[in-house]
């Protein structure tokens, strides 16, 4: 038994050591509804230092637990990305996972995470997420599925660095057995905004 539990601990770390020879079906199980709960270090706002681009992130109390406010976390990221040509994202409020970004050019983009599993150590947090990409506009829809495999570190300092492996595969349609068609990898770090404030010394530990 704690061999196995072992090796679901370290699912991960393994597919990570794996990229970029990704493949199709991946061990993810399926969400439902539930969204990505995040250790309790997380929960704040975080300046995002990612390949050049700056941005800012936000995780806050769910239930249960810390998670992202994932409509203003995709904007912020879309805008570094895309400036003006998005408009606007907007959350489903029946399912946390699903989400609609609108798009310059009479598009939008519906992004649904069909699969998921995360891993939480001492200072560390693992997540791994396919999602269902599908472009919408005059012509046919564009379907694909995106991995993105994120490990996070809290750092003495209460920064977090963090470490990104992605792929992207072709539309379910065209088989669930799949190979990415494009890999990526980078690394960014997280810079909370607000420190917390010490709380004042006793009169005994004061420095004379």
């Amino acid at each position: 038994m704690a061999s196995i539990l072992t090796a679901l601990l370290t699912l991960l770390p393994a597919r990570a050591a794996d990229w970029p020879a990704w493949s199709l079906p991946a061990p993810l199980p399926r969400p439902g509804r539930a969204d990505l709960v995040y250790p309790d270090w997380f929960s704040g706002r975080w300046q995002v230092s990612d390949a050049g681009l700056r941005y800012e992130v936000r995780f806050q109390a769910g239930n249960p637990g810390v998670v992202g406010d994932r409509a203003f976390n995709a904007a912020s990221v879309g805008r570094a990305l895309l400036g003006g040509e998005l408009l606007a994202v907007e959350n489903d409020p029946a399912n946390p996972n699903r989400q609609i970004a609108r798009l310059a050019g009479d598009l939008w983009l519906e992004s649904t995470v069909v699969g998921r599993r995360s891993e939480t150590g001492t200072g560390r947090f693992w997540a791994d997420e396919l999602s269902l990409q599908v472009v919408h506009g005059t012509g046919d829809p564009r379907v694909s599925r995106v991995e993105t495999l994120s490990r996070y570190v809290l750092e003495p300092d209460g920064r977090i660095s963090g470490e990104q492996w992605q792929a992207t595969y072709p539309s379910p349609a065209l088989g669930l057995a799949a190979r990415p068609r494009h890999s990526d990898h980078h690394t960014l770090v997280l810079t909370p905004l607000v420190r917390p404030i010490s709380p004042p010394l006793p009169p005994g530990d004061r420095a004379s």
